[in-house]
């Protein structure tokens, strides 16, 4: 084989390995088989990663419109857990004001102190369009998902573990909990 020959040959492998003209090869073009399985070969890997990028972007839509519905209810999370103290003081005010405080105040305070209870609707109406709403454990079994037990009272005659006072309300925000509420439970009763 002549010099220039032997170089293109050396060239045309080191090029593309498999579609080198063979000795024999009278045109000096390659195999047609050894081609087109090499063409097969290609198509299938492109449209495996075709496929791929497909389900990767189909996955990561879904996970966006997931995230995009997570941030609208729990977006305000933090800003409602803050707006809790709000609604326990105002309720704390209105808690401490005796009946016949009420009854005998002046029309001037019965009036401060009905501005205050409206108030105090108007913000947890609020808070319930927002998707907070206040947990109501009275006489529940007790969950430590959603409660918070800070003390045992002996009661035989409810099932032990029944939440029998409510010291502070405790608040979820869409399935989630925003602030478990701090309760007491029942002791020594029948197994619930």
């Amino acid at each position: 084989m002549t010099e220039p020959k032997k170089a293109e040959n050396d060239m045309a492998e080191a090029l593309e390995p498999g579609l080198a003209p063979e000795a024999g090869d009278p045109a000096g073009e390659p195999d047609p088989f050894v081609v087109l399985e090499k063409l097969k070969a290609e198509n299938a890997d492109a449209k495996d990663k075709l496929l791929r990028t497909l389900a990767e972007m189909e996955n990561l839509r879904r996970r966006t419109e997931r995230e995009i519905a997570d941030a609208k209810i729990y977006g305000v999370t933090s800003f409602a857990r803050d707006m809790l103290v709000f609604a326990d003081n105002l309720t704390r005010a209105l808690e401490n004001i005796p009946a016949e405080v009420r009854e005998k105040a002046e029309p001037a305070a019965k009036a401060f102190i009905e501005g205050i209870e409206l108030t105090q609707k108007d913000f947890l109406s609020r808070l319930t369009r927002h998707g907070i709403k206040k947990l109501e454990p009275q006489g529940a079994k007790f969950d430590p998902n959603m409660h918070e037990a800070l003390f045992e009272i002996p009661d035989e005659s409810v099932p032990a573990g029944t939440v029998l006072q409510v010291v502070e309300a405790g608040y979820g925000i869409g399935d989630r909990v925003l602030r478990p509420a701090k309760v007491g439970i029942s002791k020594g009763g029948p197994k619930g």
